[in-house]
């Protein structure tokens, strides 16, 4: 990269450095997300309602993949992602229902 011309170097790092900034923005924007996500966890838990809600996710990939097609986004990717993240919340919904009922089983009357 010593041969890159500086004119192109300085436009090069401030992408690079706008990149940095979304990546950023795009792993708190995660985290706020399963903070909710875990919240209707634990209300599934409490009412004993299934870890995952397939007409829900249907109607998110729906609505995802319209998103992005509007946003110039292939939408086969954007459904791999909220399919992947969806992986994820489920994993924890199945832990948070585990943990309750066994709290449950310790806890007499509950």
């Amino acid at each position: 990269m010593n041969d890159i011309d500086e004119p192109v170097r300085a436009e090069l790092n401030r992408l690079r450095e706008s990149i940095d900034n979304i990546d950023a923005a795009v792993v708190h924007m995660l985290a706020e997300r399963f903070k909710a996500t875990q919240q209707v966890g634990h209300l599934k838990a409490q009412h004993h309602l299934p870890p995952a809600d397939p007409a829900r996710e249907a109607r998110q990939i729906a609505r995802l993949r319209q998103l992005a097609e509007s946003a110039k986004l292939d939408p086969a990717f954007a459904e791999k992602l909220l399919n992947f993240i969806v992986a994820e919340v489920i994993r924890h919904h199945e832990r948070i229902a585990e943990q309750s009922a066994a709290e449950q089983t310790r806890t007499p009357g509950a």
